[in-house]
Parts: structure tokens; C-alpha cells; sequence
């Protein structure tokens, strides 16, 4: 590897959450975080042309694959955009939000009405945190950055969940604009499978209009832990 080379991977890994010192192989570096066991390996091709493979099935899920099985990224800013995504995944696969959850709140008391709320208020600020750290601080849908106005909306409703781990689950939740926020939580929308927005037909036209869902929209970044979620909401929450 070209020394040029191994200083761009370096610095990339670096300023997006890698930060244990990568480890030689012979064709790339293997990259690795202390937040997280997975890793991710990395190999320059030609030019400004990268290579990189992840040691996680979820985390593969979410990064667009090259034919030979590596997804590839054109460019420093592209390893910028598949590393930033691979390791905001990482940080936030399943149950890893409840185990912080648990950590943070073993010693609270919550015997009243009160210590529970209060308990409430801690999961669904850690939530809100790992669904802007997963949607990299943008709308799922509409790529709205105004970190304020955005929402962390639950798929399956947090009264409806079973246990923390899904209450808590990065993948029982979207990052929505105000306004998708409130119609998805109301069941005036849903997402299909493959993450394509639905509309209830009792949403009147001219609200389909003036709220600008005429134009096909959707959700980025489905994994196969989606699914699940998004099935319980078209089946118990979207106004069919």
C-alpha cells in the first residue's frame, strides 16, 4: 500500500469514529473502534478509488455493494460517506442503545408514577441520540438537516413494544421531519417494505398536495431489521 494511500484511510478512519490504530493487511487496513466490535477493512484500488469490506451483515446492509462483493467508493468524500455510515451502525446495532439504557439508569429509583417518567425521558433521549447518530442527522425521507425540527419517531409505538430492547432498538425508529412525524404517528402514512411511503386514502387530496407527498418518496438505509417494524405499523397503526 502506498504510503499516500494508507495516511487518506488513516485520517478518514479517524475523524468518522474509528478509533482504535489500524491494523496491515496485505491488501488494505483493517479498522476497528472501541465503541464497537465490528470492523471494517479498506484497500485502495487506483487513484482516489477505495475498496471496503465490513465484518457484519447489518452494517453490509446498509452500504451500496460493488459486484465483486466490496462496496466501493469514487472519491475521499464517498470513504468519507461509507465509513460514516458503517460506523454509525455500528454504534447503534441492536440492543446496544438498551445496554446504555440499563447502565445509566440501575441506580434510579422508579417506585412512582414520577421516577418512571423520569426513567422514560432518559430512553427516549438516548433513543432520539442513536437515530440522529444512524440518520446521520438528516430526515430519513426528505434529507431535512435542522437537527431541532426533527423528530425520533417509534415504528411500533413505545407503548406497544414488548420490552426495552425493542423500545430502544435503532431499527424501531425514524428520524422524520415535523410534519412526516405527525402523520406516520397518526397513521396517515407508512412505508412499505422496501421503505416506498404510503398514503392512507382518507388523507383528502388537497392535503396530499399542500404537504408535497404527491412526489414518490421514501426511506434511505433499510436494513433487514426494518421489516418487522414497519409491518407492525401498516397493520396497527396506518389508517387503512
Amino acid at each position: 500500500m502506498r504510503p499516500l494511500d494508507r495516511t487518506r484511510i488513516e485520517k478518514a478512519a479517524a475523524d468518522c469514529g474509528f478509533d482504535l490504530p489500524p491494523s496491515l493487511r496485505e491488501s488494505g487496513l483493517l479498522l476497528g473502534s472501541t465503541r464497537f466490535p465490528e470492523t471494517v477493512e479498506v484497500r485502495a484500488t487506483s487513484g482516489t478509488r477505495f475498496e471496503l469490506n465490513v465484518s457484519d451483515t447489518t452494517l453490509l446492509q446498509t452500504l451500496p455493494l460493488a459486484n465483486n462483493g466490496w462496496t466501493l467508493a469514487e472519491g475521499i468524500p464517498a470513504l468519507y460517506a461509507v465509513l460514516e455510515r458503517a460506523a454509525a451502525t455500528a454504534r447503534t446495532m441492536p440492543d446496544r442503545v438498551a445496554a446504555q439504557f440499563h447502565l445509566t439508569t440501575k441506580s434510579m429509583p422508579r417506585s412512582t408514577e414520577a421516577e418512571r417518567m423520569a426513567l422514560q425521558r432518559v430512553g427516549q433521549d438516548l433513543f432520539r441520540r442513536a437515530l440522529l447518530d444512524y440518520w446521520r442527522g438528516r430526515c430519513c425521507v426528505t434529507g431535512l438537516t435542522v437537527q431541532e425540527l426533527l423528530r425520533a419517531s417509534h415504528i411500533k409505538p413505545w407503548a406497544a413494544c414488548d420490552s426495552d430492547e425493542e423500545r430502544l432498538d435503532v431499527f424501531n425508529g425514524l428520524l422524520l421531519a415535523p410534519h412526516l412525524d405527525a402523520l406516520f404517528d397518526g397513521g396517515w402514512v407508512s412505508f412499505d417494505a422496501r421503505g416506498v411511503l404510503m398514503i392512507a386514502n382518507s388523507l383528502p387530496r388537497k392535503a396530499v398536495s399542500l404537504l408535497a407527498l404527491q412526489h414518490p418518496l421514501g426511506i434511505d438505509y433499510l436494513t433487514s431489521q426494518h421489516p418487522r417494524y414497519l409491518a407492525f405499523h401498516r397493520s396497527a397503526v396506518f389508517r387503512r
